[in-house]
C-alpha cells in the first residue's frame, strides 16, 4: 500500500518548499507528519513553534538510505546488525515489516535543534515511497513528528489533523490523503557508543 504512486507535481512543489526552509505535513511510513530540511535551524524553529513544543525535546528524522548515516551520526556495529536483519525481513515480507527508529550517538551535520541534550537524534530509514523520494531528492535528511499540536492525540490518518496544522504548514501534500490503513507504530531502540542498547518501544 505504501508503494503505490505518486504525482511528482506534489514532490515538487514539496521540494520547493522544503528547500526555501518552509515546512510541509506528508504522509510517512508511520503516521502523517510535519516536515522540514532536518539540516536548517531556522525551519525546526518554525516546527516546534507550530507544534507549541518546547525545543529541549528532539525530533526523529527521516532519510531514504542507511549508506548515508555515516555522515550524520556515529554508527555502532549494533546498528548496522539490526538495519540488516530489517532489510531481510522486508526482502520475506514487503510492506509488512515494522518501521524500525535507531537513536545514535554523536550527531553531526543537522540542525543544532534538533540534536537532543546527550547529542544523540533518532534516524528511521524509510521505505514509503514518497517519504523516501522527498529526503533522496532534498539530499538531506527529513524531520518527521507527528502532525498534530504537542499533547494532543496523534492524527493517524489526514482526515484527523487538525486545521491549525494545515494552515500552519507552507504547504500540504496530496498523496495519500485518502488512504486510511492502519499503521504500524516503530519501534525504537537507543544505541550507545560502546555498542549497549536499550529498546524503548518494541
Amino acid at each position: 500500500m505504501y508503494n503505490e504512486r505518486y504525482d511528482k507535481e506534489d514532490l515538487r512543489q514539496a521540494l520547493e518548499v522544503l528547500r526555501q526552509g518552509g515546512i510541509i505535513v506528508y504522509p510517512t511510513d508511520t503516521v502523517w507528519g510535519i516536515g522540514c530540511d532536518a539540516t536548517n535551524a531556522e525551519a525546526v524553529k518554525k516546527i516546534f513553534a507550530l507544534k507549541q513544543r518546547e525545543d529541549s525535546k528532539s525530533m526523529l528524522v527521516l532519510l531514504d538510505s542507511a549508506a548515508k548515516l555515516d555522515y550524520y551520526v556515529d554508527v555502532p556495529e549494533t546498528a548496522e546488525t539490526l538495519l540488516n536483519i530489517q532489510d531481510e525481513d522486508e526482502e520475506t515480507e514487503a510492506d509488512e515489516a515494522k518501521p524500525l527508529t535507531l537513536i545514535y550517538p554523536n550527531a553531526k551535520h543537522m540542525a543544532h535543534n534538533l540534536i537532543a541534550e546527550d547529542g544523540s537524534i533518532g534516524i528511521r530509514i524509510t521505505h514509503e515511497a514518497f517519504s523516501k523520494a522527498l529526503c533522496a531528492q532534498l539530499r538531506h535528511p527529513l524531520v518527521s513528528t507527528s502532525a498534530n499540536i504537542s499533547g494532543r492525540p496523534t492524527a493517524h490518518f489526514f482526515h484527523e489533523i487538525e486545521k491549525e496544522i494545515l494552515d500552519g504548514a507552507d504547504y500540504v501534500c496530496q498523496f495519500r490523503r485518502e488512504d486510511e490503513t492502519p499503521y504500524e507504530p516503530s519501534s525504537i531502540i537507543k544505541l550507545n557508543a560502546d555498542g549497549t542498547f536499550m529498546i524503548i518501544r518494541e
